[in-house]
C-alpha cells in the first residue's frame, strides 16, 4: 500500500519506518534517532512500570515496524556503522515494503552511492509520508535529484558547499528544516533535533499539555532538550 493513500498523523495500520544504509560506512550519531520513534511503540512502552507511565498515555502508543535496508539485504563483512558497529540488515531495496518514514545518515567521504541505491532512494522518496536525513545524509536526495526547488538545510560546514551544488535549493541555517515531507538536519545531534520536532509536529498533538501528550512525555522522561533551531544558543559560528 502506498503511504500517498496513509495519514501518518492518524496511523490505521503498523508504520513502516526504514533506515538505508549504503554501501559506505554510516555515522553511528546520525541513525541513532530511530530509536526515539521505538520509544513510542507499544513493545517498548509495555516493558515501563505502570506506576511510571500512566494508561491514558499508553493508549497514544503507535505501531510501528523497523528496517534496516541494504542494496543486497546481507550482513557486511565489514562494520557498515562507525565505531565498528555492524547493523545486520532486514531487508534488500527488493523486499523490504513500501517505507512510510525514512532516515538516512551520512557516508564517509570517497564513497559514491551506485546507481541501484540512488534508484532505491527516489522510490522511498516517492511512496514514504516523511524522508528524513541527518548530517551528511542531505547529499544522498541531492545525488538523486530530489532537492530541485525544495527548503533544505545540512551541516553549517557544508552549507556554501552544498549551495554551489545545488543552487535550485533554498539552503537555509537552521538546526532541521522541513519542507512537505522532507526533512533535513544540520550535524550528527540535531538529527534528535530534527525527529523530536517531527514527532510533536505530526503525534504531539498541538493542544495538549505535557501530561496529556506521550510524544512529550517521553521527550521529557528522556531528556530530549528543546534547542533553538536557529543556533541562537549557541555562542559560535563557523
Amino acid at each position: 500500500m502506498s503511504s500517498k493513500t496513509f495519514n501518518l498523523s492518524k496511523p490505521d495500520r503498523t508504520v513502516q519506518v526504514g533506515v538505508i544504509l549504503l554501501g559506505g560506512l554510516t555515522e553511528f550519531l546520525d541513525v541513532a534517532p530511530v530509536d526515539l520513534f521505538n520509544s513510542l511503540t507499544p513493545r517498548f512502552l509495555q516493558t515501563l512500570s505502570s506506576a511510571f507511565l500512566p494508561a491514558h498515555l499508553l493508549q497514544q502508543a503507535i505501531d510501528m515496524e523497523f528496517h534496516w535496508v541494504t542494496e543486497t539485504g546481507k550482513t557486511p563483512s565489514v562494520s557498515n556503522l562507525t565505531a565498528r558497529t555492524t547493523i545486520v540488515p532486514t531487508d534488500s531495496f527488493a523486499t523490504c515494503p513500501l517505507l512510510d518514514v525514512v532516515l538516512i545518515g551520512a557516508y564517509h567521504a570517497g564513497y559514491n552511492p551506485t546507481e541501484a541505491e540512488l534508484a532505491y532512494v527516489r522510490k522511498a522518496y516517492e511512496n514514504c509520508s516523511a524522508f528524513m536525513t541527518i548530517c551528511g545524509g542531505i547529499e544522498v536526495p541531492l545525488r538523486a535529484g530530489i532537492l530541485e526547488g525544495k527548503t533544505a538545510t545540512g551541516p553549517r560546514f557544508m552549507l556554501d558547499i552544498l549551495r554551489q551544488l545545488a543552487p535550485g535549493t533554498n539552503w537555509i541555517e537552521k538546526r532541521w528544516a522541513s519542507d512537505g515531507k522532507l526533512w533535513t538536519s544540520g550535524a550528527l545531534l540535531n538529527g534528535t533535533d530534527m525527529v523530536a520536532a517531527f514527532q510533536r509536529e505530526v503525534w504531539g498533538g498541538k493542544s495538549l499539555t505535557e501530561e496529556d501528550s506521550l510524544v512529550e512525555f517521553m521527550a521529557r522522561v528522556g531528556g530530549v532538550p528543546v534547542r533553538d533551531v536557529d543556533y541562537k544558543d549557541v555562542d559560535w559560528k563557523l
